[in-house]
């Protein structure tokens, strides 16, 4: 199975400078924009089975685009979700700071600031990796419009990181990761390739 991992478009907190998490903005017009032309380059490449999606704002309206350019059906997955970031989704980054200054060295099963644990969140990419590895077969090619953090913690589970690892997958604005799966081997075949 060919996963291409894309992360939705430029949003309005982006330019808000505000903590976006579980925060839920629409996309900028340049957001909509890198949307229309991840979703043309992704047609004229890949032949698209199903997309699955983030239910958040920012990632549903990337979709969009995707299916309308692809025919391709969106699965809507809460797994998919940015981090739970708790009481600072939303403010801005300044507000934050003072209010729930970062705490360092937090186990991985505790958390926060109303926040979920780095477990919970691995959790989620673990679950979500294996459930469509069973879902489709090794000729599919699916896309999945999620969030940086996401994609990082996609990255670890496919990769079989620890959960605590410092390790960091940079994602552009509609920024598409290519890898490869089978019953024998893991690939991957690119890297935040950005097509605007």
């Amino acid at each position: 199975m060919k996963l291409l991992i894309i992360r939705h478009g430029q949003s309005e907190a982006d330019l808000l400078n505000v903590y976006e998490g579980r925060a839920d903005f629409e996309l900028t017009e340049l957001g909509h924009e890198q949307a229309k032309q991840m979703s043309k380059f992704v047609n004229n490449n890949y032949k698209i089975s199903k997309i699955y999606s983030s239910p958040l704002k920012r990632a549903v309206q990337t979709a969009n685009y995707l299916s309308e350019e692809t025919g391709a059906e969106i699965i809507l997955d809460n797994k998919l979700m940015e981090f739970d970031n708790g009481l600072i989704a939303g403010l801005k980054k300044e507000v934050a700071d003072a209010k729930y200054p970062m705490v360092m060295n937090i186990p991985i099963y505790t958390s926060v600031y109303e926040q979920e644990t780095l477990m919970e969140f691995r959790l989620r990419a673990d679950c979500f990796l294996s459930e469509i590895i069973k879902e489709n077969s090794n000729n599919d090619v699916v896309a999945v419009i999620t969030h940086g953090g996401m994609i990082n913690q996609l990255y670890a589970s496919f990769l079989r990181l620890p959960v605590d690892n410092n390790i960091s997958f940079v994602t552009g604005d509609t920024g598409m990761h290519c890898w490869y799966i089978d019953d024998k081997s893991r690939r991957i075949i690119a890297a935040n390739q950005k097509i605007i």
